[in-house]
């Protein structure tokens, strides 16, 4: 199947839109000042949005299309953004009449946002009678999951409190757009003879997920530290949003730029407490707190090594020289670490796909470490268009020719 990434891109527009009347709609009904801080579409595997819902506390609604889109959406709030709104509109503690209001929000949210593609479409989009969804992790997700056996575009929006509004902080909910498949192929088919292979992208998402393994993998090895990969997605998203999707969480770690049949950056970041464990397993020595230059050094190695196994799987299947950079040593916000880079590329690209990786640890020390790549998006797809599938099988990385 082609896809038209020109359209995908007007439809991200189009999600933040809806999201941005469904978040009106919310601050009419409730009073909570909002705005839409960031909407993206990703491709995720079934086993990655599962993850990226797991254990935690949801409540929303879902609803059934039918016409030029058909499919499901779920308009999922989390525990903090339902209590704001059922303590705004339900003060009295009556369970069903929170539920009937978190129900009659998210009916007229989702409304909202499927209107805004039917009047994009110029078709008919009809919505079913909404339901009420509430639970922990995939017990909210839409049914309709269970039947996709490769990969599924999500339209995911955070919207947050305006300041000085007497809310929690931030009321997130995200818009879980899930088309079927003949639905997502009429509506995203190119106009021209320039469409990308979604087969492909699904190839370049599958072989970036096991960079992320690999990544993981050497943590592992060099630290000590049992390491996983959580979720690993390819993403759309408008360049000006990159930052705010990191947001001001403080990190450590390190920006490398590469280049090749696709250059870009490749920024790996470790929350605080993180940083400090990887380096204290590798330089184990009595320290001030400060990163001085052997800490720095440390862990640009370890970011060195995790980068190779990530940039030869792609190109291996690319069948092309990708080289990286020495990395250059960051210790700042999410924010501050990410708009330098995005302005690099914002300088040819307006939408950008974001290769985002999550990774943490299976046991119960808290370790979260974030690897984000950011091709150009001209040179991926033109790489996309050259790839052949078959050559996916060479995409593996031995991880003992990575400690030669």
């Amino acid at each position: 199947m082609e896809i038209d990434i020109r359209e995908l891109e007007t439809y991200q527009e189009l999600a933040h839109d809806g999201a941005q009347a469904a978040a009106d709609s919310l601050s009419q009904l409730t009073g909570i000042g909002t705005n839409v801080r960031v909407t993206n579409v990703s491709l995720m595997s079934p086993e990655d949005l599962e993850n990226e819902f797991f254990a935690k506390e949801f409540a929303g609604v879902c609803i059934d299309l039918s016409g030029e889109i058909s499919g499901q959406v779920a308009l999922a709030f989390d525990e903090q953004g339902r209590e704001a709104i059922t303590d705004k509109l339900v003060p009295a503690d009556d369970p069903e009449k929170k539920k009937s209001s978190i129900k009659e929000v998210g009916n007229i949210m989702t409304s909202g946002f499927v209107d805004g593609w039917a009047n994009y479409l110029n078709a008919t989009i009809k919505s079913s009678p909404p339901t009420y969804i509430q639970g922990q992790g995939t017990d909210i997700l839409p049914v309709s999951i269970n039947d996709i056996e490769s990969h599924l575009f999500v339209f995911r929006s955070r919207v947050e409190v305006e300041e000085g509004s007497d809310a929690n902080e931030t009321v997130d909910f995200r818009i879980l757009l899930i088309p079927d498949s003949n639905s997502l192929e009429r509506t995203l088919k190119p106009k021209a003879e320039d469409g990308v292979s979604f087969e492909k992208l699904e190839v370049f998402t599958d072989m970036t997920k096991e960079g992320a393994q690999k990544a993981a993998t050497n943590i592992t090895s060099m630290t000590g530290i049992d390491t996983t990969v959580n979720i690993s997605r390819l993403t759309l998203v408008p360049i000006e949003d990159i930052p705010k999707e990191v947001g001001t969480k403080r990190y450590v770690g390190t920006v490398m730029e590469y280049d090749g049949k696709i250059s870009g950056y490749l920024v790996i970041l470790f929350d605080q407490p993180s940083g400090r464990a990887v380096v204290d397993a590798l330089v184990p020595m009595e320290t001030d707190g400060q990163w001085d230059e052997m800490e720095q050094e440390a862990l640009k190695e370890l970011s060195n090594i995790m980068t190779s196994g990530f940039v030869d799987g792609w190109a291996n299947v690319l069948s092309a020289e990708i080289k990286h950079q020495p990395p250059n040593f960051v210790a700042d916000t999410g924010t501050a670490v990410m708009t330098p880079v995005t302005e690099q590329i914002g300088k040819t690209d307006d939408h950008a796909f974001l290769l985002d990786s999550s990774i943490e640890t299976n046991s119960d020390q808290v370790f979260t470490c974030q690897m984000l790549a950011l091709p150009h998006r001209n040179e991926l797809e033109a790489a996309l268009e050259d790839l052949l599938v078959e050559n996916t099988d060479n995409a593996q990385v031995n991880p003992d020719d990575l400690f030669d």
